[in-house]
């Protein structure tokens, strides 16, 4: 009688824990889920973690609970805890898919992708379908530079219904180092699936796509003929221009010759036909993202000068849209709306009353200039651009349309996993300053994925101030603001102080009045963060030679010198000195030439800035990265930031290209 009993509460237990289990997994899958905010997600996770430690006490050997749990403690940074937890499920039930797996992930997170295959091998030898062993290896290929061989793992997991956000992302990153030598269908399609799916950052996939499009239309071959139809019908060139900014002289031409025989057909027909329309919208957002860096010929320009001044004319009448709708396509392959003399109409609607293909194009060529424009009111700064001609107004660069895909985590956790500091004195809220932010996307990306951070965000440009603050509204970020540096100069006068300090593009010889070091000693106490980068950019012999014609013939950042001097390059980009210059993906766009001509960026102010943290007694190096992203050791760079600030030019880090991140002492 008693033996029975044992058995039935036995049963009872193991029915008690398979419903906590099946509880806890439902809780971590919310925990993971896109359509919950941080806080619910945390929340979930929580829950979960309740239930499995209440498992885990009436059966502490339950190799599912203690796998899960490791999954939990994972997600939270704890990657010990979590190795053991592994381990331990392993020995209670060897031959887990799911722990091997796990084991997997967790030496991704310890930047061992050479181990983490080796599990993920093991996961595979467990379950021949599984596919999260499948993507993992994926993964530690792409992480070990093999990014072929990562990128036919990833389309092989599309192909058999691995629908997953960060199978796209794997892919569009390995895409980037691939070199297209011929044309390729299947490329051709992986690249459409890409630009198609919504949340990828597809302005990386500029110098892909360009070089598929440059392979397709056999652009070395002088004799290639192009055809306006075919190229109306072509969803990976259409989607391209719409989504990218392609860093390819002969493509910019292809684009050129396109957007030459429109107007061309439309000057002979008085008539956009509508095989015509998609292409021309695409073309006119594809210019608008260069600033017109795009040249036009003379009787290209009159002819669009003929087109304003009837669009003009047009509204004067008080003509209907629909009449305006193919001159406003026309005019805006050439230029923007929001710089026409006809502007001021165009207000009369909002961008919603328009044709809903055409809402794209009015939307960067009219209506976010014009909330931009409304942005930059609001500093002095904007006293400069009062003087200069619409077209000659500084453009926002680089030109981005989407964040990178992350998972969302806290600086916390970060601060602890990536650098080993403790947290546990730290505020619930973390004060990040972005300084060089440029138009904003990595100060955008922490403020979307850290849960625990407001960013000051701060640059030079006004325009790239105003797009920044613009596209932060429009994406519900109230936890950033983007300054120009004399506002930032009185935030840290006034006694403000940040944790963590990033720095992007270094500030210009013009900001004569600004020392970053200074600023940075200024604002950090002891255990603040400073991240930057040892090497400068825009330093090519192209940039130098322009930069000298600038300084000799007092040139100034009008939109018809930078034309001049970008088509002098490109006439001579087969020449040594051009050719790395035409191979950045700044020089196609007028506000990347301004940038790099007219405000290159200051090394002193880096060296000044080096100089600062190379003292030990106040600042400690915790972490240095190489270019591709790997962790080196931090003692033989610690000794070249030493030697460097004795004056070593032999041992210089400068141009090195590494990424370092230093702590303040005290």
């Amino acid at each position: 009688m008693q033996a029975k009993h044992q058995v039935q509460v036995s049963r009872s237990t193991q029915t008690e824990v398979a419903r906590l289990l099946l509880q806890a997994n439902l809780a971590y899958g919310e925990s993971n889920s896109g359509g919950l905010s941080h806080i619910q997600r945390l929340k979930a996770r929580q829950e979960c973690r309740e239930s499995l430690n209440e498992a885990l006490t009436l059966e502490p050997g339950n190799a599912g609970a203690l796998g899960l749990l490791g999954r939990v403690e994972l997600d939270d940074g704890q990657l010990e805890r979590a190795h053991a937890l592994f381990n331990a499920s392993l020995d209670q039930q060897p031959g887990q898919a799911q722990q091997y797996c796990n084991l997997g992930y967790w030496a991704l997170k310890t930047e061992r992708p050479a181990l983490a295959e080796q599990y993920f091998l093991q996961a595979l030898d467990c379950d021949r379908q599984s596919a999260a062993a499948f993507c993992g290896v994926a993964h530690a290929k792409r992480l070990q530079g093999q990014f072929d061989v990562a990128y036919l793992h990833y389309r092989k997991l599309l192909e058999t219904g691995a629908d997953w956000d960060s199978v796209y992302s794997g892919m569009l990153s390995c895409a980037q180092h691939l070199n297209v030598n011929k044309a390729d269908t299947a490329l051709a399609l992986d690249a459409i699936a890409l630009l198609q799916r919504d949340g990828l950052p597809h302005q990386e996939l500029g110098r892909f796509v360009g070089a598929l499009i440059h392979q397709q239309y056999d652009l070395d071959n002088p004799d290639a003929q192009i055809f306006l139809n075919a190229a109306s019908e072509d969803e990976l060139l259409i989607l391209a221009l719409q989504k990218t900014l392609m860093p390819n002289p002969a493509v910019e031409e292809l684009v050129t010759l396109l957007r030459r025989a429109i107007l061309a057909e439309v000057a002979q027909t008085v008539e956009l036909r509508d095989e015509l329309q998609r292409l021309t919208l695409a073309i006119a957002q594809y210019t608008d993202r260069t600033g017109y860096a795009l040249a036009a010929e003379d009787d290209e320009t009159r002819l669009v000068s003929a087109i304003n001044d009837s669009i003009k004319a047009q509204l004067a009448m008080n003509e209907e849209q629909d009449g305006l709708v193919g001159s406003l396509m026309i005019s805006a392959m050439y230029g923007a709306l929001f710089h026409q003399s006809f502007a001021p109409q165009l207000g009369q609607w909002s961008l919603v009353d328009w044709p809903l293909a055409l809402q794209p194009v009015l939307a960067a060529s009219y209506y976010d200039r014009a909330d931009e424009e409304a942005i930059k009111q609001n500093f002095d700064e904007k006293a400069e651009e009062l003087c200069l001609e619409r077209s000659d107004v500084p453009q926002a660069w680089p030109a981005w349309s989407q964040l990178a895909y992350q998972t969302e985590s806290s600086l916390k956790i970060l601060m602890a996993t990536e650098l080993g500091l403790a947290t546990e004195n730290l505020p619930a809220t973390l004060r990040i300053m972005v300084c060089g932010a440029q138009s904003g996307q990595r100060a955008m990306e922490l403020a979307r994925y850290l849960d625990d951070v407001e960013v000051i965000a701060v640059d030079e440009s006004l325009a790239n101030i105003a797009k920044a603050t613009r596209m932060a509204n429009n994406m519900g970020l109230d936890n950033i603001v983007f300054w120009p540096w004399s506002i930032a100069q009185r935030f840290v006068a006034d006694g403000h102080q940040v944790h963590w300090i990033e720095v992007g593009r270094l500030p210009s010889p013009a900001m004569s009045d600004l020392s970053l070091a200074a600023l940075v000693s200024e604002a950090t106490a002891g255990g603040a963060v400073v991240h930057l980068h040892t090497a400068v950019s825009e330093q090519t012999s192209g940039d130098r030679q322009i930069r000298r014609l600038v300084s000799e013939h007092q040139l100034q950042p009008t939109r018809q010198t930078l034309r001049q001097l970008r088509r002098m390059a490109l006439a001579n980009r087969q020449d040594s000195t051009w050719q790395d210059l035409v191979a950045d993906a700044d020089f196609y766009s007028l506000g990347g030439c301004r940038d790099r001509w007219f405000r290159p960026q200051d090394s002193a102010q880096l060296k000044e800035l080096m100089a600062l943290v190379s003292n030990e007694v106040d600042w400690k190096l915790v972490k240095a990265r190489d270019e591709d992203g790997h962790s080196l050791a931090t003692g033989p760079v610690q000794q070249q930031i030493q030697a460097e600030a004795l004056g070593s030019e032999v041992q210089s880090l400068m141009g090195q290209n590494l990424s370092v991140y230093f702590v303040k002492r005290r």
